[in-house]
């Protein structure tokens, strides 16, 4: 099969997020200007540099209280800070809770069932259940084509782990099961690892 995405795919569903997988989350936890809290999962994020570290992650879709971007961006428009909560399997449920489209000026901590922590170097909340939390400071917001596309980068100003998740000096995915997204309504989680050596290791 090949198809043009310009063209239609011709199937049930689009096919384009199910090859592009798995996705980690990135549950993005922000606060506006007026003091109020959001959380919200995004399934187009990932770590691109190491020195210093940074993340992205995409909004891809708007809400009509928030004129053409969704709360986070928006939020992080303001304040220019964010924070990138890992997602464990357990917390899998409050993740989903946590995407509901709910008005602006509702928490979705509250409405998740979660407790929330505060950050140590930005005004900001974080899920104090998260085997990991990434505290960041805004870099750049990028627009893409499209109506309501943005990529949002930020640099990683402060990291919080789970001291249960530490094993002989490693961070040990295995013992929190971190959470992946694929196509459709589908999940994976990450149980099993293995590893490979470089060619020039």
């Amino acid at each position: 099969m090949f198809y043009r995405p310009e063209d239609g795919h011709g199937l049930p569903h689009n096919p384009f997020n199910a090859i592009v997988t798995p996705r980690p989350i990135g549950w993005i936890s922000s606060r506006g200007a007026d003091g109020s809290n959001n959380l919200a999962p995004y399934s187009f994020f990932n770590a691109v540099a190491y020195e210093p570290p940074q993340v992205m992650f995409a909004s891809t879709s708007a809400k009509a209280d928030r004129d053409g971007t969704k709360d986070s961006v928006a939020n992080i428009e303001e304040t220019g800070v964010f924070c990138v909560n890992v997602v464990s399997y357990a917390l899998r449920d409050a993740m989903n809770a946590s995407s509901a489209p709910l008005p602006k000026d509702i928490n979705e901590f509250e409405h998740a069932g979660l407790e929330m922590s505060p950050c140590e170097t930005i005004n900001c909340g974080r899920v104090a259940a998260a085997p990991a939390a990434l505290e960041c400071k805004l870099t750049q917001i990028v627009t893409l084509p499209g109506a309501a596309n943005k990529v949002v980068f930020g640099e990683v100003v402060g990291v919080h782990l789970d001291d249960n998740c530490l094993n002989d000096g490693t961070f040990d995915v295995t013992r929190f099961q971190p959470l992946a997204r694929l196509g459709y309504r589908d999940y994976s989680v990450v149980r099993d690892l293995f590893s490979l050596t470089r060619p020039d290791e």
